[in-house]
């Protein structure tokens, strides 16, 4: 099973913006693990649904990507349980919702850390679901963490070719640097935790793809 991740750090000023303004927008690469033709398909949806203005000394950004050897609605099935983050993300210990949960945006969780983290516990807002296109977004706006105004989106992009299919998911972040921090120290923590949890949905999702 190949498991190659990849994370793009974008910080650039943007001219038409203020000095203290980024803009991730003009920042397409190639993420190490895509190939150019992967790439290619992918461009549009990284302007669309990964682009961010970021308050540069005081915010930090990236992009990730994750190649998964199974169906995109497989993928999909998986990350659009906002209720059921535990399913692939390795550091969450139990996630609560009320009683009158619905899948809709706007939906709260309140999520509980494994220990041996600098957090303990994380309310988080779904801000986007779309089945139709596997777009999913969520904001943290409470909790015991150092993760303030963090902003997520992901999106899952389906891959056929000579009769092998194969998903990528993209997944994108925003988050304030805390004092004492630098904007390295905060996205080296993040892109950790991102690129565990997108290995994880890997494991998860291609098994289920085998029948296992």
């Amino acid at each position: 099973m190949e498991n190659p991740e990849s994370s793009i750090s974008m910080a650039e000023e943007n001219t038409e913006e203020t000095t203290t303004t980024t803009t991730t927008s003009h920042l397409l690469a190639l993420p190490a693990g895509l190939n150019q033709d992967e790439f290619a398909e992918l461009t549009r949806f990284v302007t669309e649904f990964h682009t961010y203005r970021v308050e540069r000394g005081s915010q930090c950004f990236s992009l990730l990507a994750q190649r998964i050897n199974a169906p995109p609605e497989t993928v999909w099935s998986v990350l659009r349980r906002f209720d059921r983050p535990q399913t692939y993300k390795h550091f969450i210990k139990s996630c609560f919702v009320k009683e009158d949960f619905r899948m809709a945006v706007g939906a709260t969780r309140d999520v509980n850390v494994i220990s041996g983290l600098p957090a303990a516990t994380s309310t988080e807002r779904l801000d986007v679901l779309d089945d139709e296109r596997r777009v999913t977004g969520f904001s943290i706006i409470g909790g015991e963490h150092r993760l303030r105004n963090y902003r997520s989106m992901t999106t899952v992009h389906g891959f056929e070719r000579d009769g092998r299919i194969w998903t990528v998911v993209l997944e994108s972040y925003v988050v304030d640097v805390p004092e004492g921090n630098t904007e390295e120290d905060t996205r080296l923590f993040a892109d950790t935790v991102v690129k565990l949890n997108l290995q994880k949905l890997a494991s998860v999702t291609e098994a289920t793809a085998r029948g296992e």
